[in-house]
């Protein structure tokens, strides 16, 4: 009855809670899933399943609502900054999959095509992307080969980000009449990325 009175039963309905009346001052549109329903609720409840058995592992625990306040700041930094999710891809953090995303502000309605793509950096350095229907090859620097992806991409702007730690690896803007996208690099390691060879006794 916090978050909403709309689904209660016969007689309980109507009005708003002060949650509603506040999303609704803020321009913010309320969904609330069906009681009961594990699909819509599972994440959440597994959330807070973590939660508690997080907050009875501490060591101290709070005898204060400040206290407890504290603890739960605490967990939720490290929720989602420095635990790594086995459902995230690559045990990605929330935050980095989060900063690297898109952001859509309330009342915006973008007219350019936007589209995030996952991929996997190939042996010669380089991911694929299709525009227009036709298949283009950016280049980011065989360093990389190997590392996980995401593509951010604005029309012709894209963003290439390491899936795991959220580094911008690189950012171009799309030649549409180039199959290859070269990174304007000389050939050869990048610099300040070179692996150490072996050194004279």
């Amino acid at each position: 009855m916090v978050y909403t009175v709309r689904l209660a039963g016969i007689g309980r309905q109507g009005g708003k809670t002060a949650l509603e009346k506040e999303l609704a001052r803020r321009g913010i549109t309320q969904k609330n899933g069906k009681p009961h329903h594990p699909t819509t609720q599972g994440k959440v409840e597994r959330f807070q399943a973590t939660m508690k058995k997080w907050l009875t592992a501490q060591p101290v625990q709070p005898t204060t609502i400040t206290q407890l306040q504290a603890q739960l700041d605490a967990f939720v930094e490290e929720y989602n900054h420095r635990r790594p999710h086995r459902s995230l891809p690559h045990r990605a953090t929330p935050a980095t999959i989060y900063t690297a995303r898109p952001k859509v502000t309330p009342g915006s309605s973008p007219t350019s095509h936007e589209r995030v793509r996952q991929d996997r950096i190939d042996k010669a350095g380089t991911v694929t992307l299709r525009h227009d229907g036709r298949l283009h090859h950016i280049g980011v620097g065989r360093t990389y080969a190997g590392t996980y992806v995401l593509l951010l991409v604005q029309d012709l702007d894209i963003r290439i980000i390491d899936a795991t730690t959220g580094e911008l690896l690189r950012e171009l803007v799309l030649d549409p009449t180039k199959d290859y996208q070269g990174t304007g690099r000389p050939p050869g390691p990048t610099p300040g990325k070179q692996k150490a060879g072996p050194t004279n006794s």
